[in-house]
């Protein structure tokens, strides 16, 4: 369990799958995303915020950059979370943007209902 000042990490079971998929491919996804992850333990929610996801849903969007491909942050991957409260973050999904352009916030929603039923 993490410290009293140290923020709870979720991992869904989307995100689990897609960086599974990823690292196939991408073998440094891993060490890419770890200093977001830090950034989050450490209540640093970075990112931007999401907007259209409904009410009570704090999600955000975070451009990591892929150390596999010589480009910058844009051309990364994007890590979606959720903040569950100030000591509770939930990875929601990751993919790359040689991949997909965007995800909508539709997915997103289908996604969050698909946590609250891991949860409960």
């Amino acid at each position: 369990m993490p410290s009293d000042d140290e923020v709870f990490i979720q991992f869904s079971d989307e995100f689990e799958e897609k960086l599974y998929r990823l690292s196939k491919r991408f073998r440094r996804i891993r060490s890419d995303i770890q200093p977001i992850t830090d950034q989050l333990q450490q209540g640093d929610f970075v990112g931007d915020r999401v907007a259209g996801i409904g009410e009570g849903y704090i999600v955000f969007k975070v451009r990591v950059r892929n150390r596999d491909i010589q480009k910058g942050k844009s051309a990364g991957y994007r890590l979606i979370y959720q903040v569950q409260s100030p000591a509770y973050v939930v990875l929601l999904t990751i993919y790359s943007k040689s991949d997909r352009e965007d995800i909508s916030a539709n997915e997103i929603r289908d996604i969050l209902t698909e946590v609250e039923e891991e949860i409960e």
